[in-house]
Parts: structure tokens; C-alpha cells; sequence
């Protein structure tokens, strides 16, 4: 199980995140976003918008009544808010499960309701407050495709410090 912290200093910094994330990313990855509100969790759905669905990019909001927003690209991006949900039903009665494992790229906000339902491999964010507008994000995977990103990632970052 891979494993990284990344502090961000602001909403651009959480956003740029988000991209060199969605830079990464494959069909079919699922990204399992956990914080509190305000936390960052949509900011950085935008930056991976950015990088998959460009021309969606200023679309990106937060779909906390919605519950589901799709962003068209060359990979789409399926942006899921469970807040308002309470669990596992929920979320299966509204078939969104069938999203999970299909051509496009899940970014799931309050992903703790998912419980049996996330897939066996994700790559787990969960963002903290580190003071004024700082994020302390943790980055975890669960197994070998997000355990790919997470290593890639890491050597995004190294490379964009030397410059």
C-alpha cells in the first residue's frame, strides 16, 4: 500500500494537485475523496477535470445536490457528492454503481458512504486543515493501479522541485 502527504498552500496549489493527479489517471480509476466541507475535495476535482476533460474544466462545481455531475472528454469524469446520502442503498437504488467500473474516471466526495461498494482499488484523499488556507492531503492507494499513480506522482513532484 502506497502512501504520500502533499501539504498545499491554497486553492490553486490544491487545484494544480488535482491536475498532476488527473495527468496520471486511467479509465476506470476511482479516486475516494474524504475531508470536511471546505476541505478542498471539489478544487482539486477540478484540477483532474482539467486534466482529463479540459474543455469542461470551468464547469466543475460542486454537485452536492446533483449528486452526480459528468464532465465529457477524452475521458470522462464522473464527479460524485454522497454527502446528502446515507449509505450503501442509497447509492446502489440510484445506480450509480454501474459508473464505478466503467470507461470513465470517478471522483467520489464523502466516499465513507460507499462502504462495501468502493472498489478494491482506489486512491484514497483525505484532506485536513493545516491552517489559514493549507491542506494537509494524504494520499493512499489500495492497490496496484493506485499504488502506480501514488509512485508517479511522487516523481512528478521531485521533477517540478529541481526546476
Amino acid at each position: 500500500m502506497a502512501r504520500l502527504q502533499i501539504t498545499t498552500a491554497s486553492a490553486c496549489e490544491t487545484e494544480q494537485l488535482g491536475a498532476d493527479i488527473g495527468s496520471l489517471l486511467q479509465s476506470g480509476s476511482f479516486l475516494a475523496l474524504r475531508g470536511d466541507l471546505g476541505g478542498g475535495k471539489t478544487c482539486l476535482t477540478r484540477g483532474v477535470v482539467a486534466a482529463l476533460a479540459p474543455q469542461s474544466n470551468t464547469l466543475v462545481a460542486s454537485p452536492t445536490y446533483a449528486i452526480m455531475n459528468c464532465y465529457p472528454g477524452d475521458t470522462p469524469v464522473y464527479h460524485f457528492d454522497f454527502y446528502r446520502l446515507s449509505g450503501d442503498d442509497d447509492i446502489a437504488e440510484l445506480g450509480f454503481e454501474e459508473f464505478f467500473y466503467g470507461d470513465g474516471v470517478c471522483v467520489v466526495e464523502w466516499s465513507e458512504r460507499l462502504d462495501e461498494l468502493l472498489p478494491a482499488d482506489v486512491l484514497t484523499l483525505l484532506f485536513e486543515y493545516a491552517g489559514d488556507d493549507r491542506r494537509l492531503i494524504t494520499i493512499t492507494g489500495s492497490g496496484q493501479k493506485s499504488d502506480n499513480v501514488i509512485e508517479l506522482l511522487q516523481e512528478k513532484l521531485q521533477q517540478q522541485k529541481k526546476l
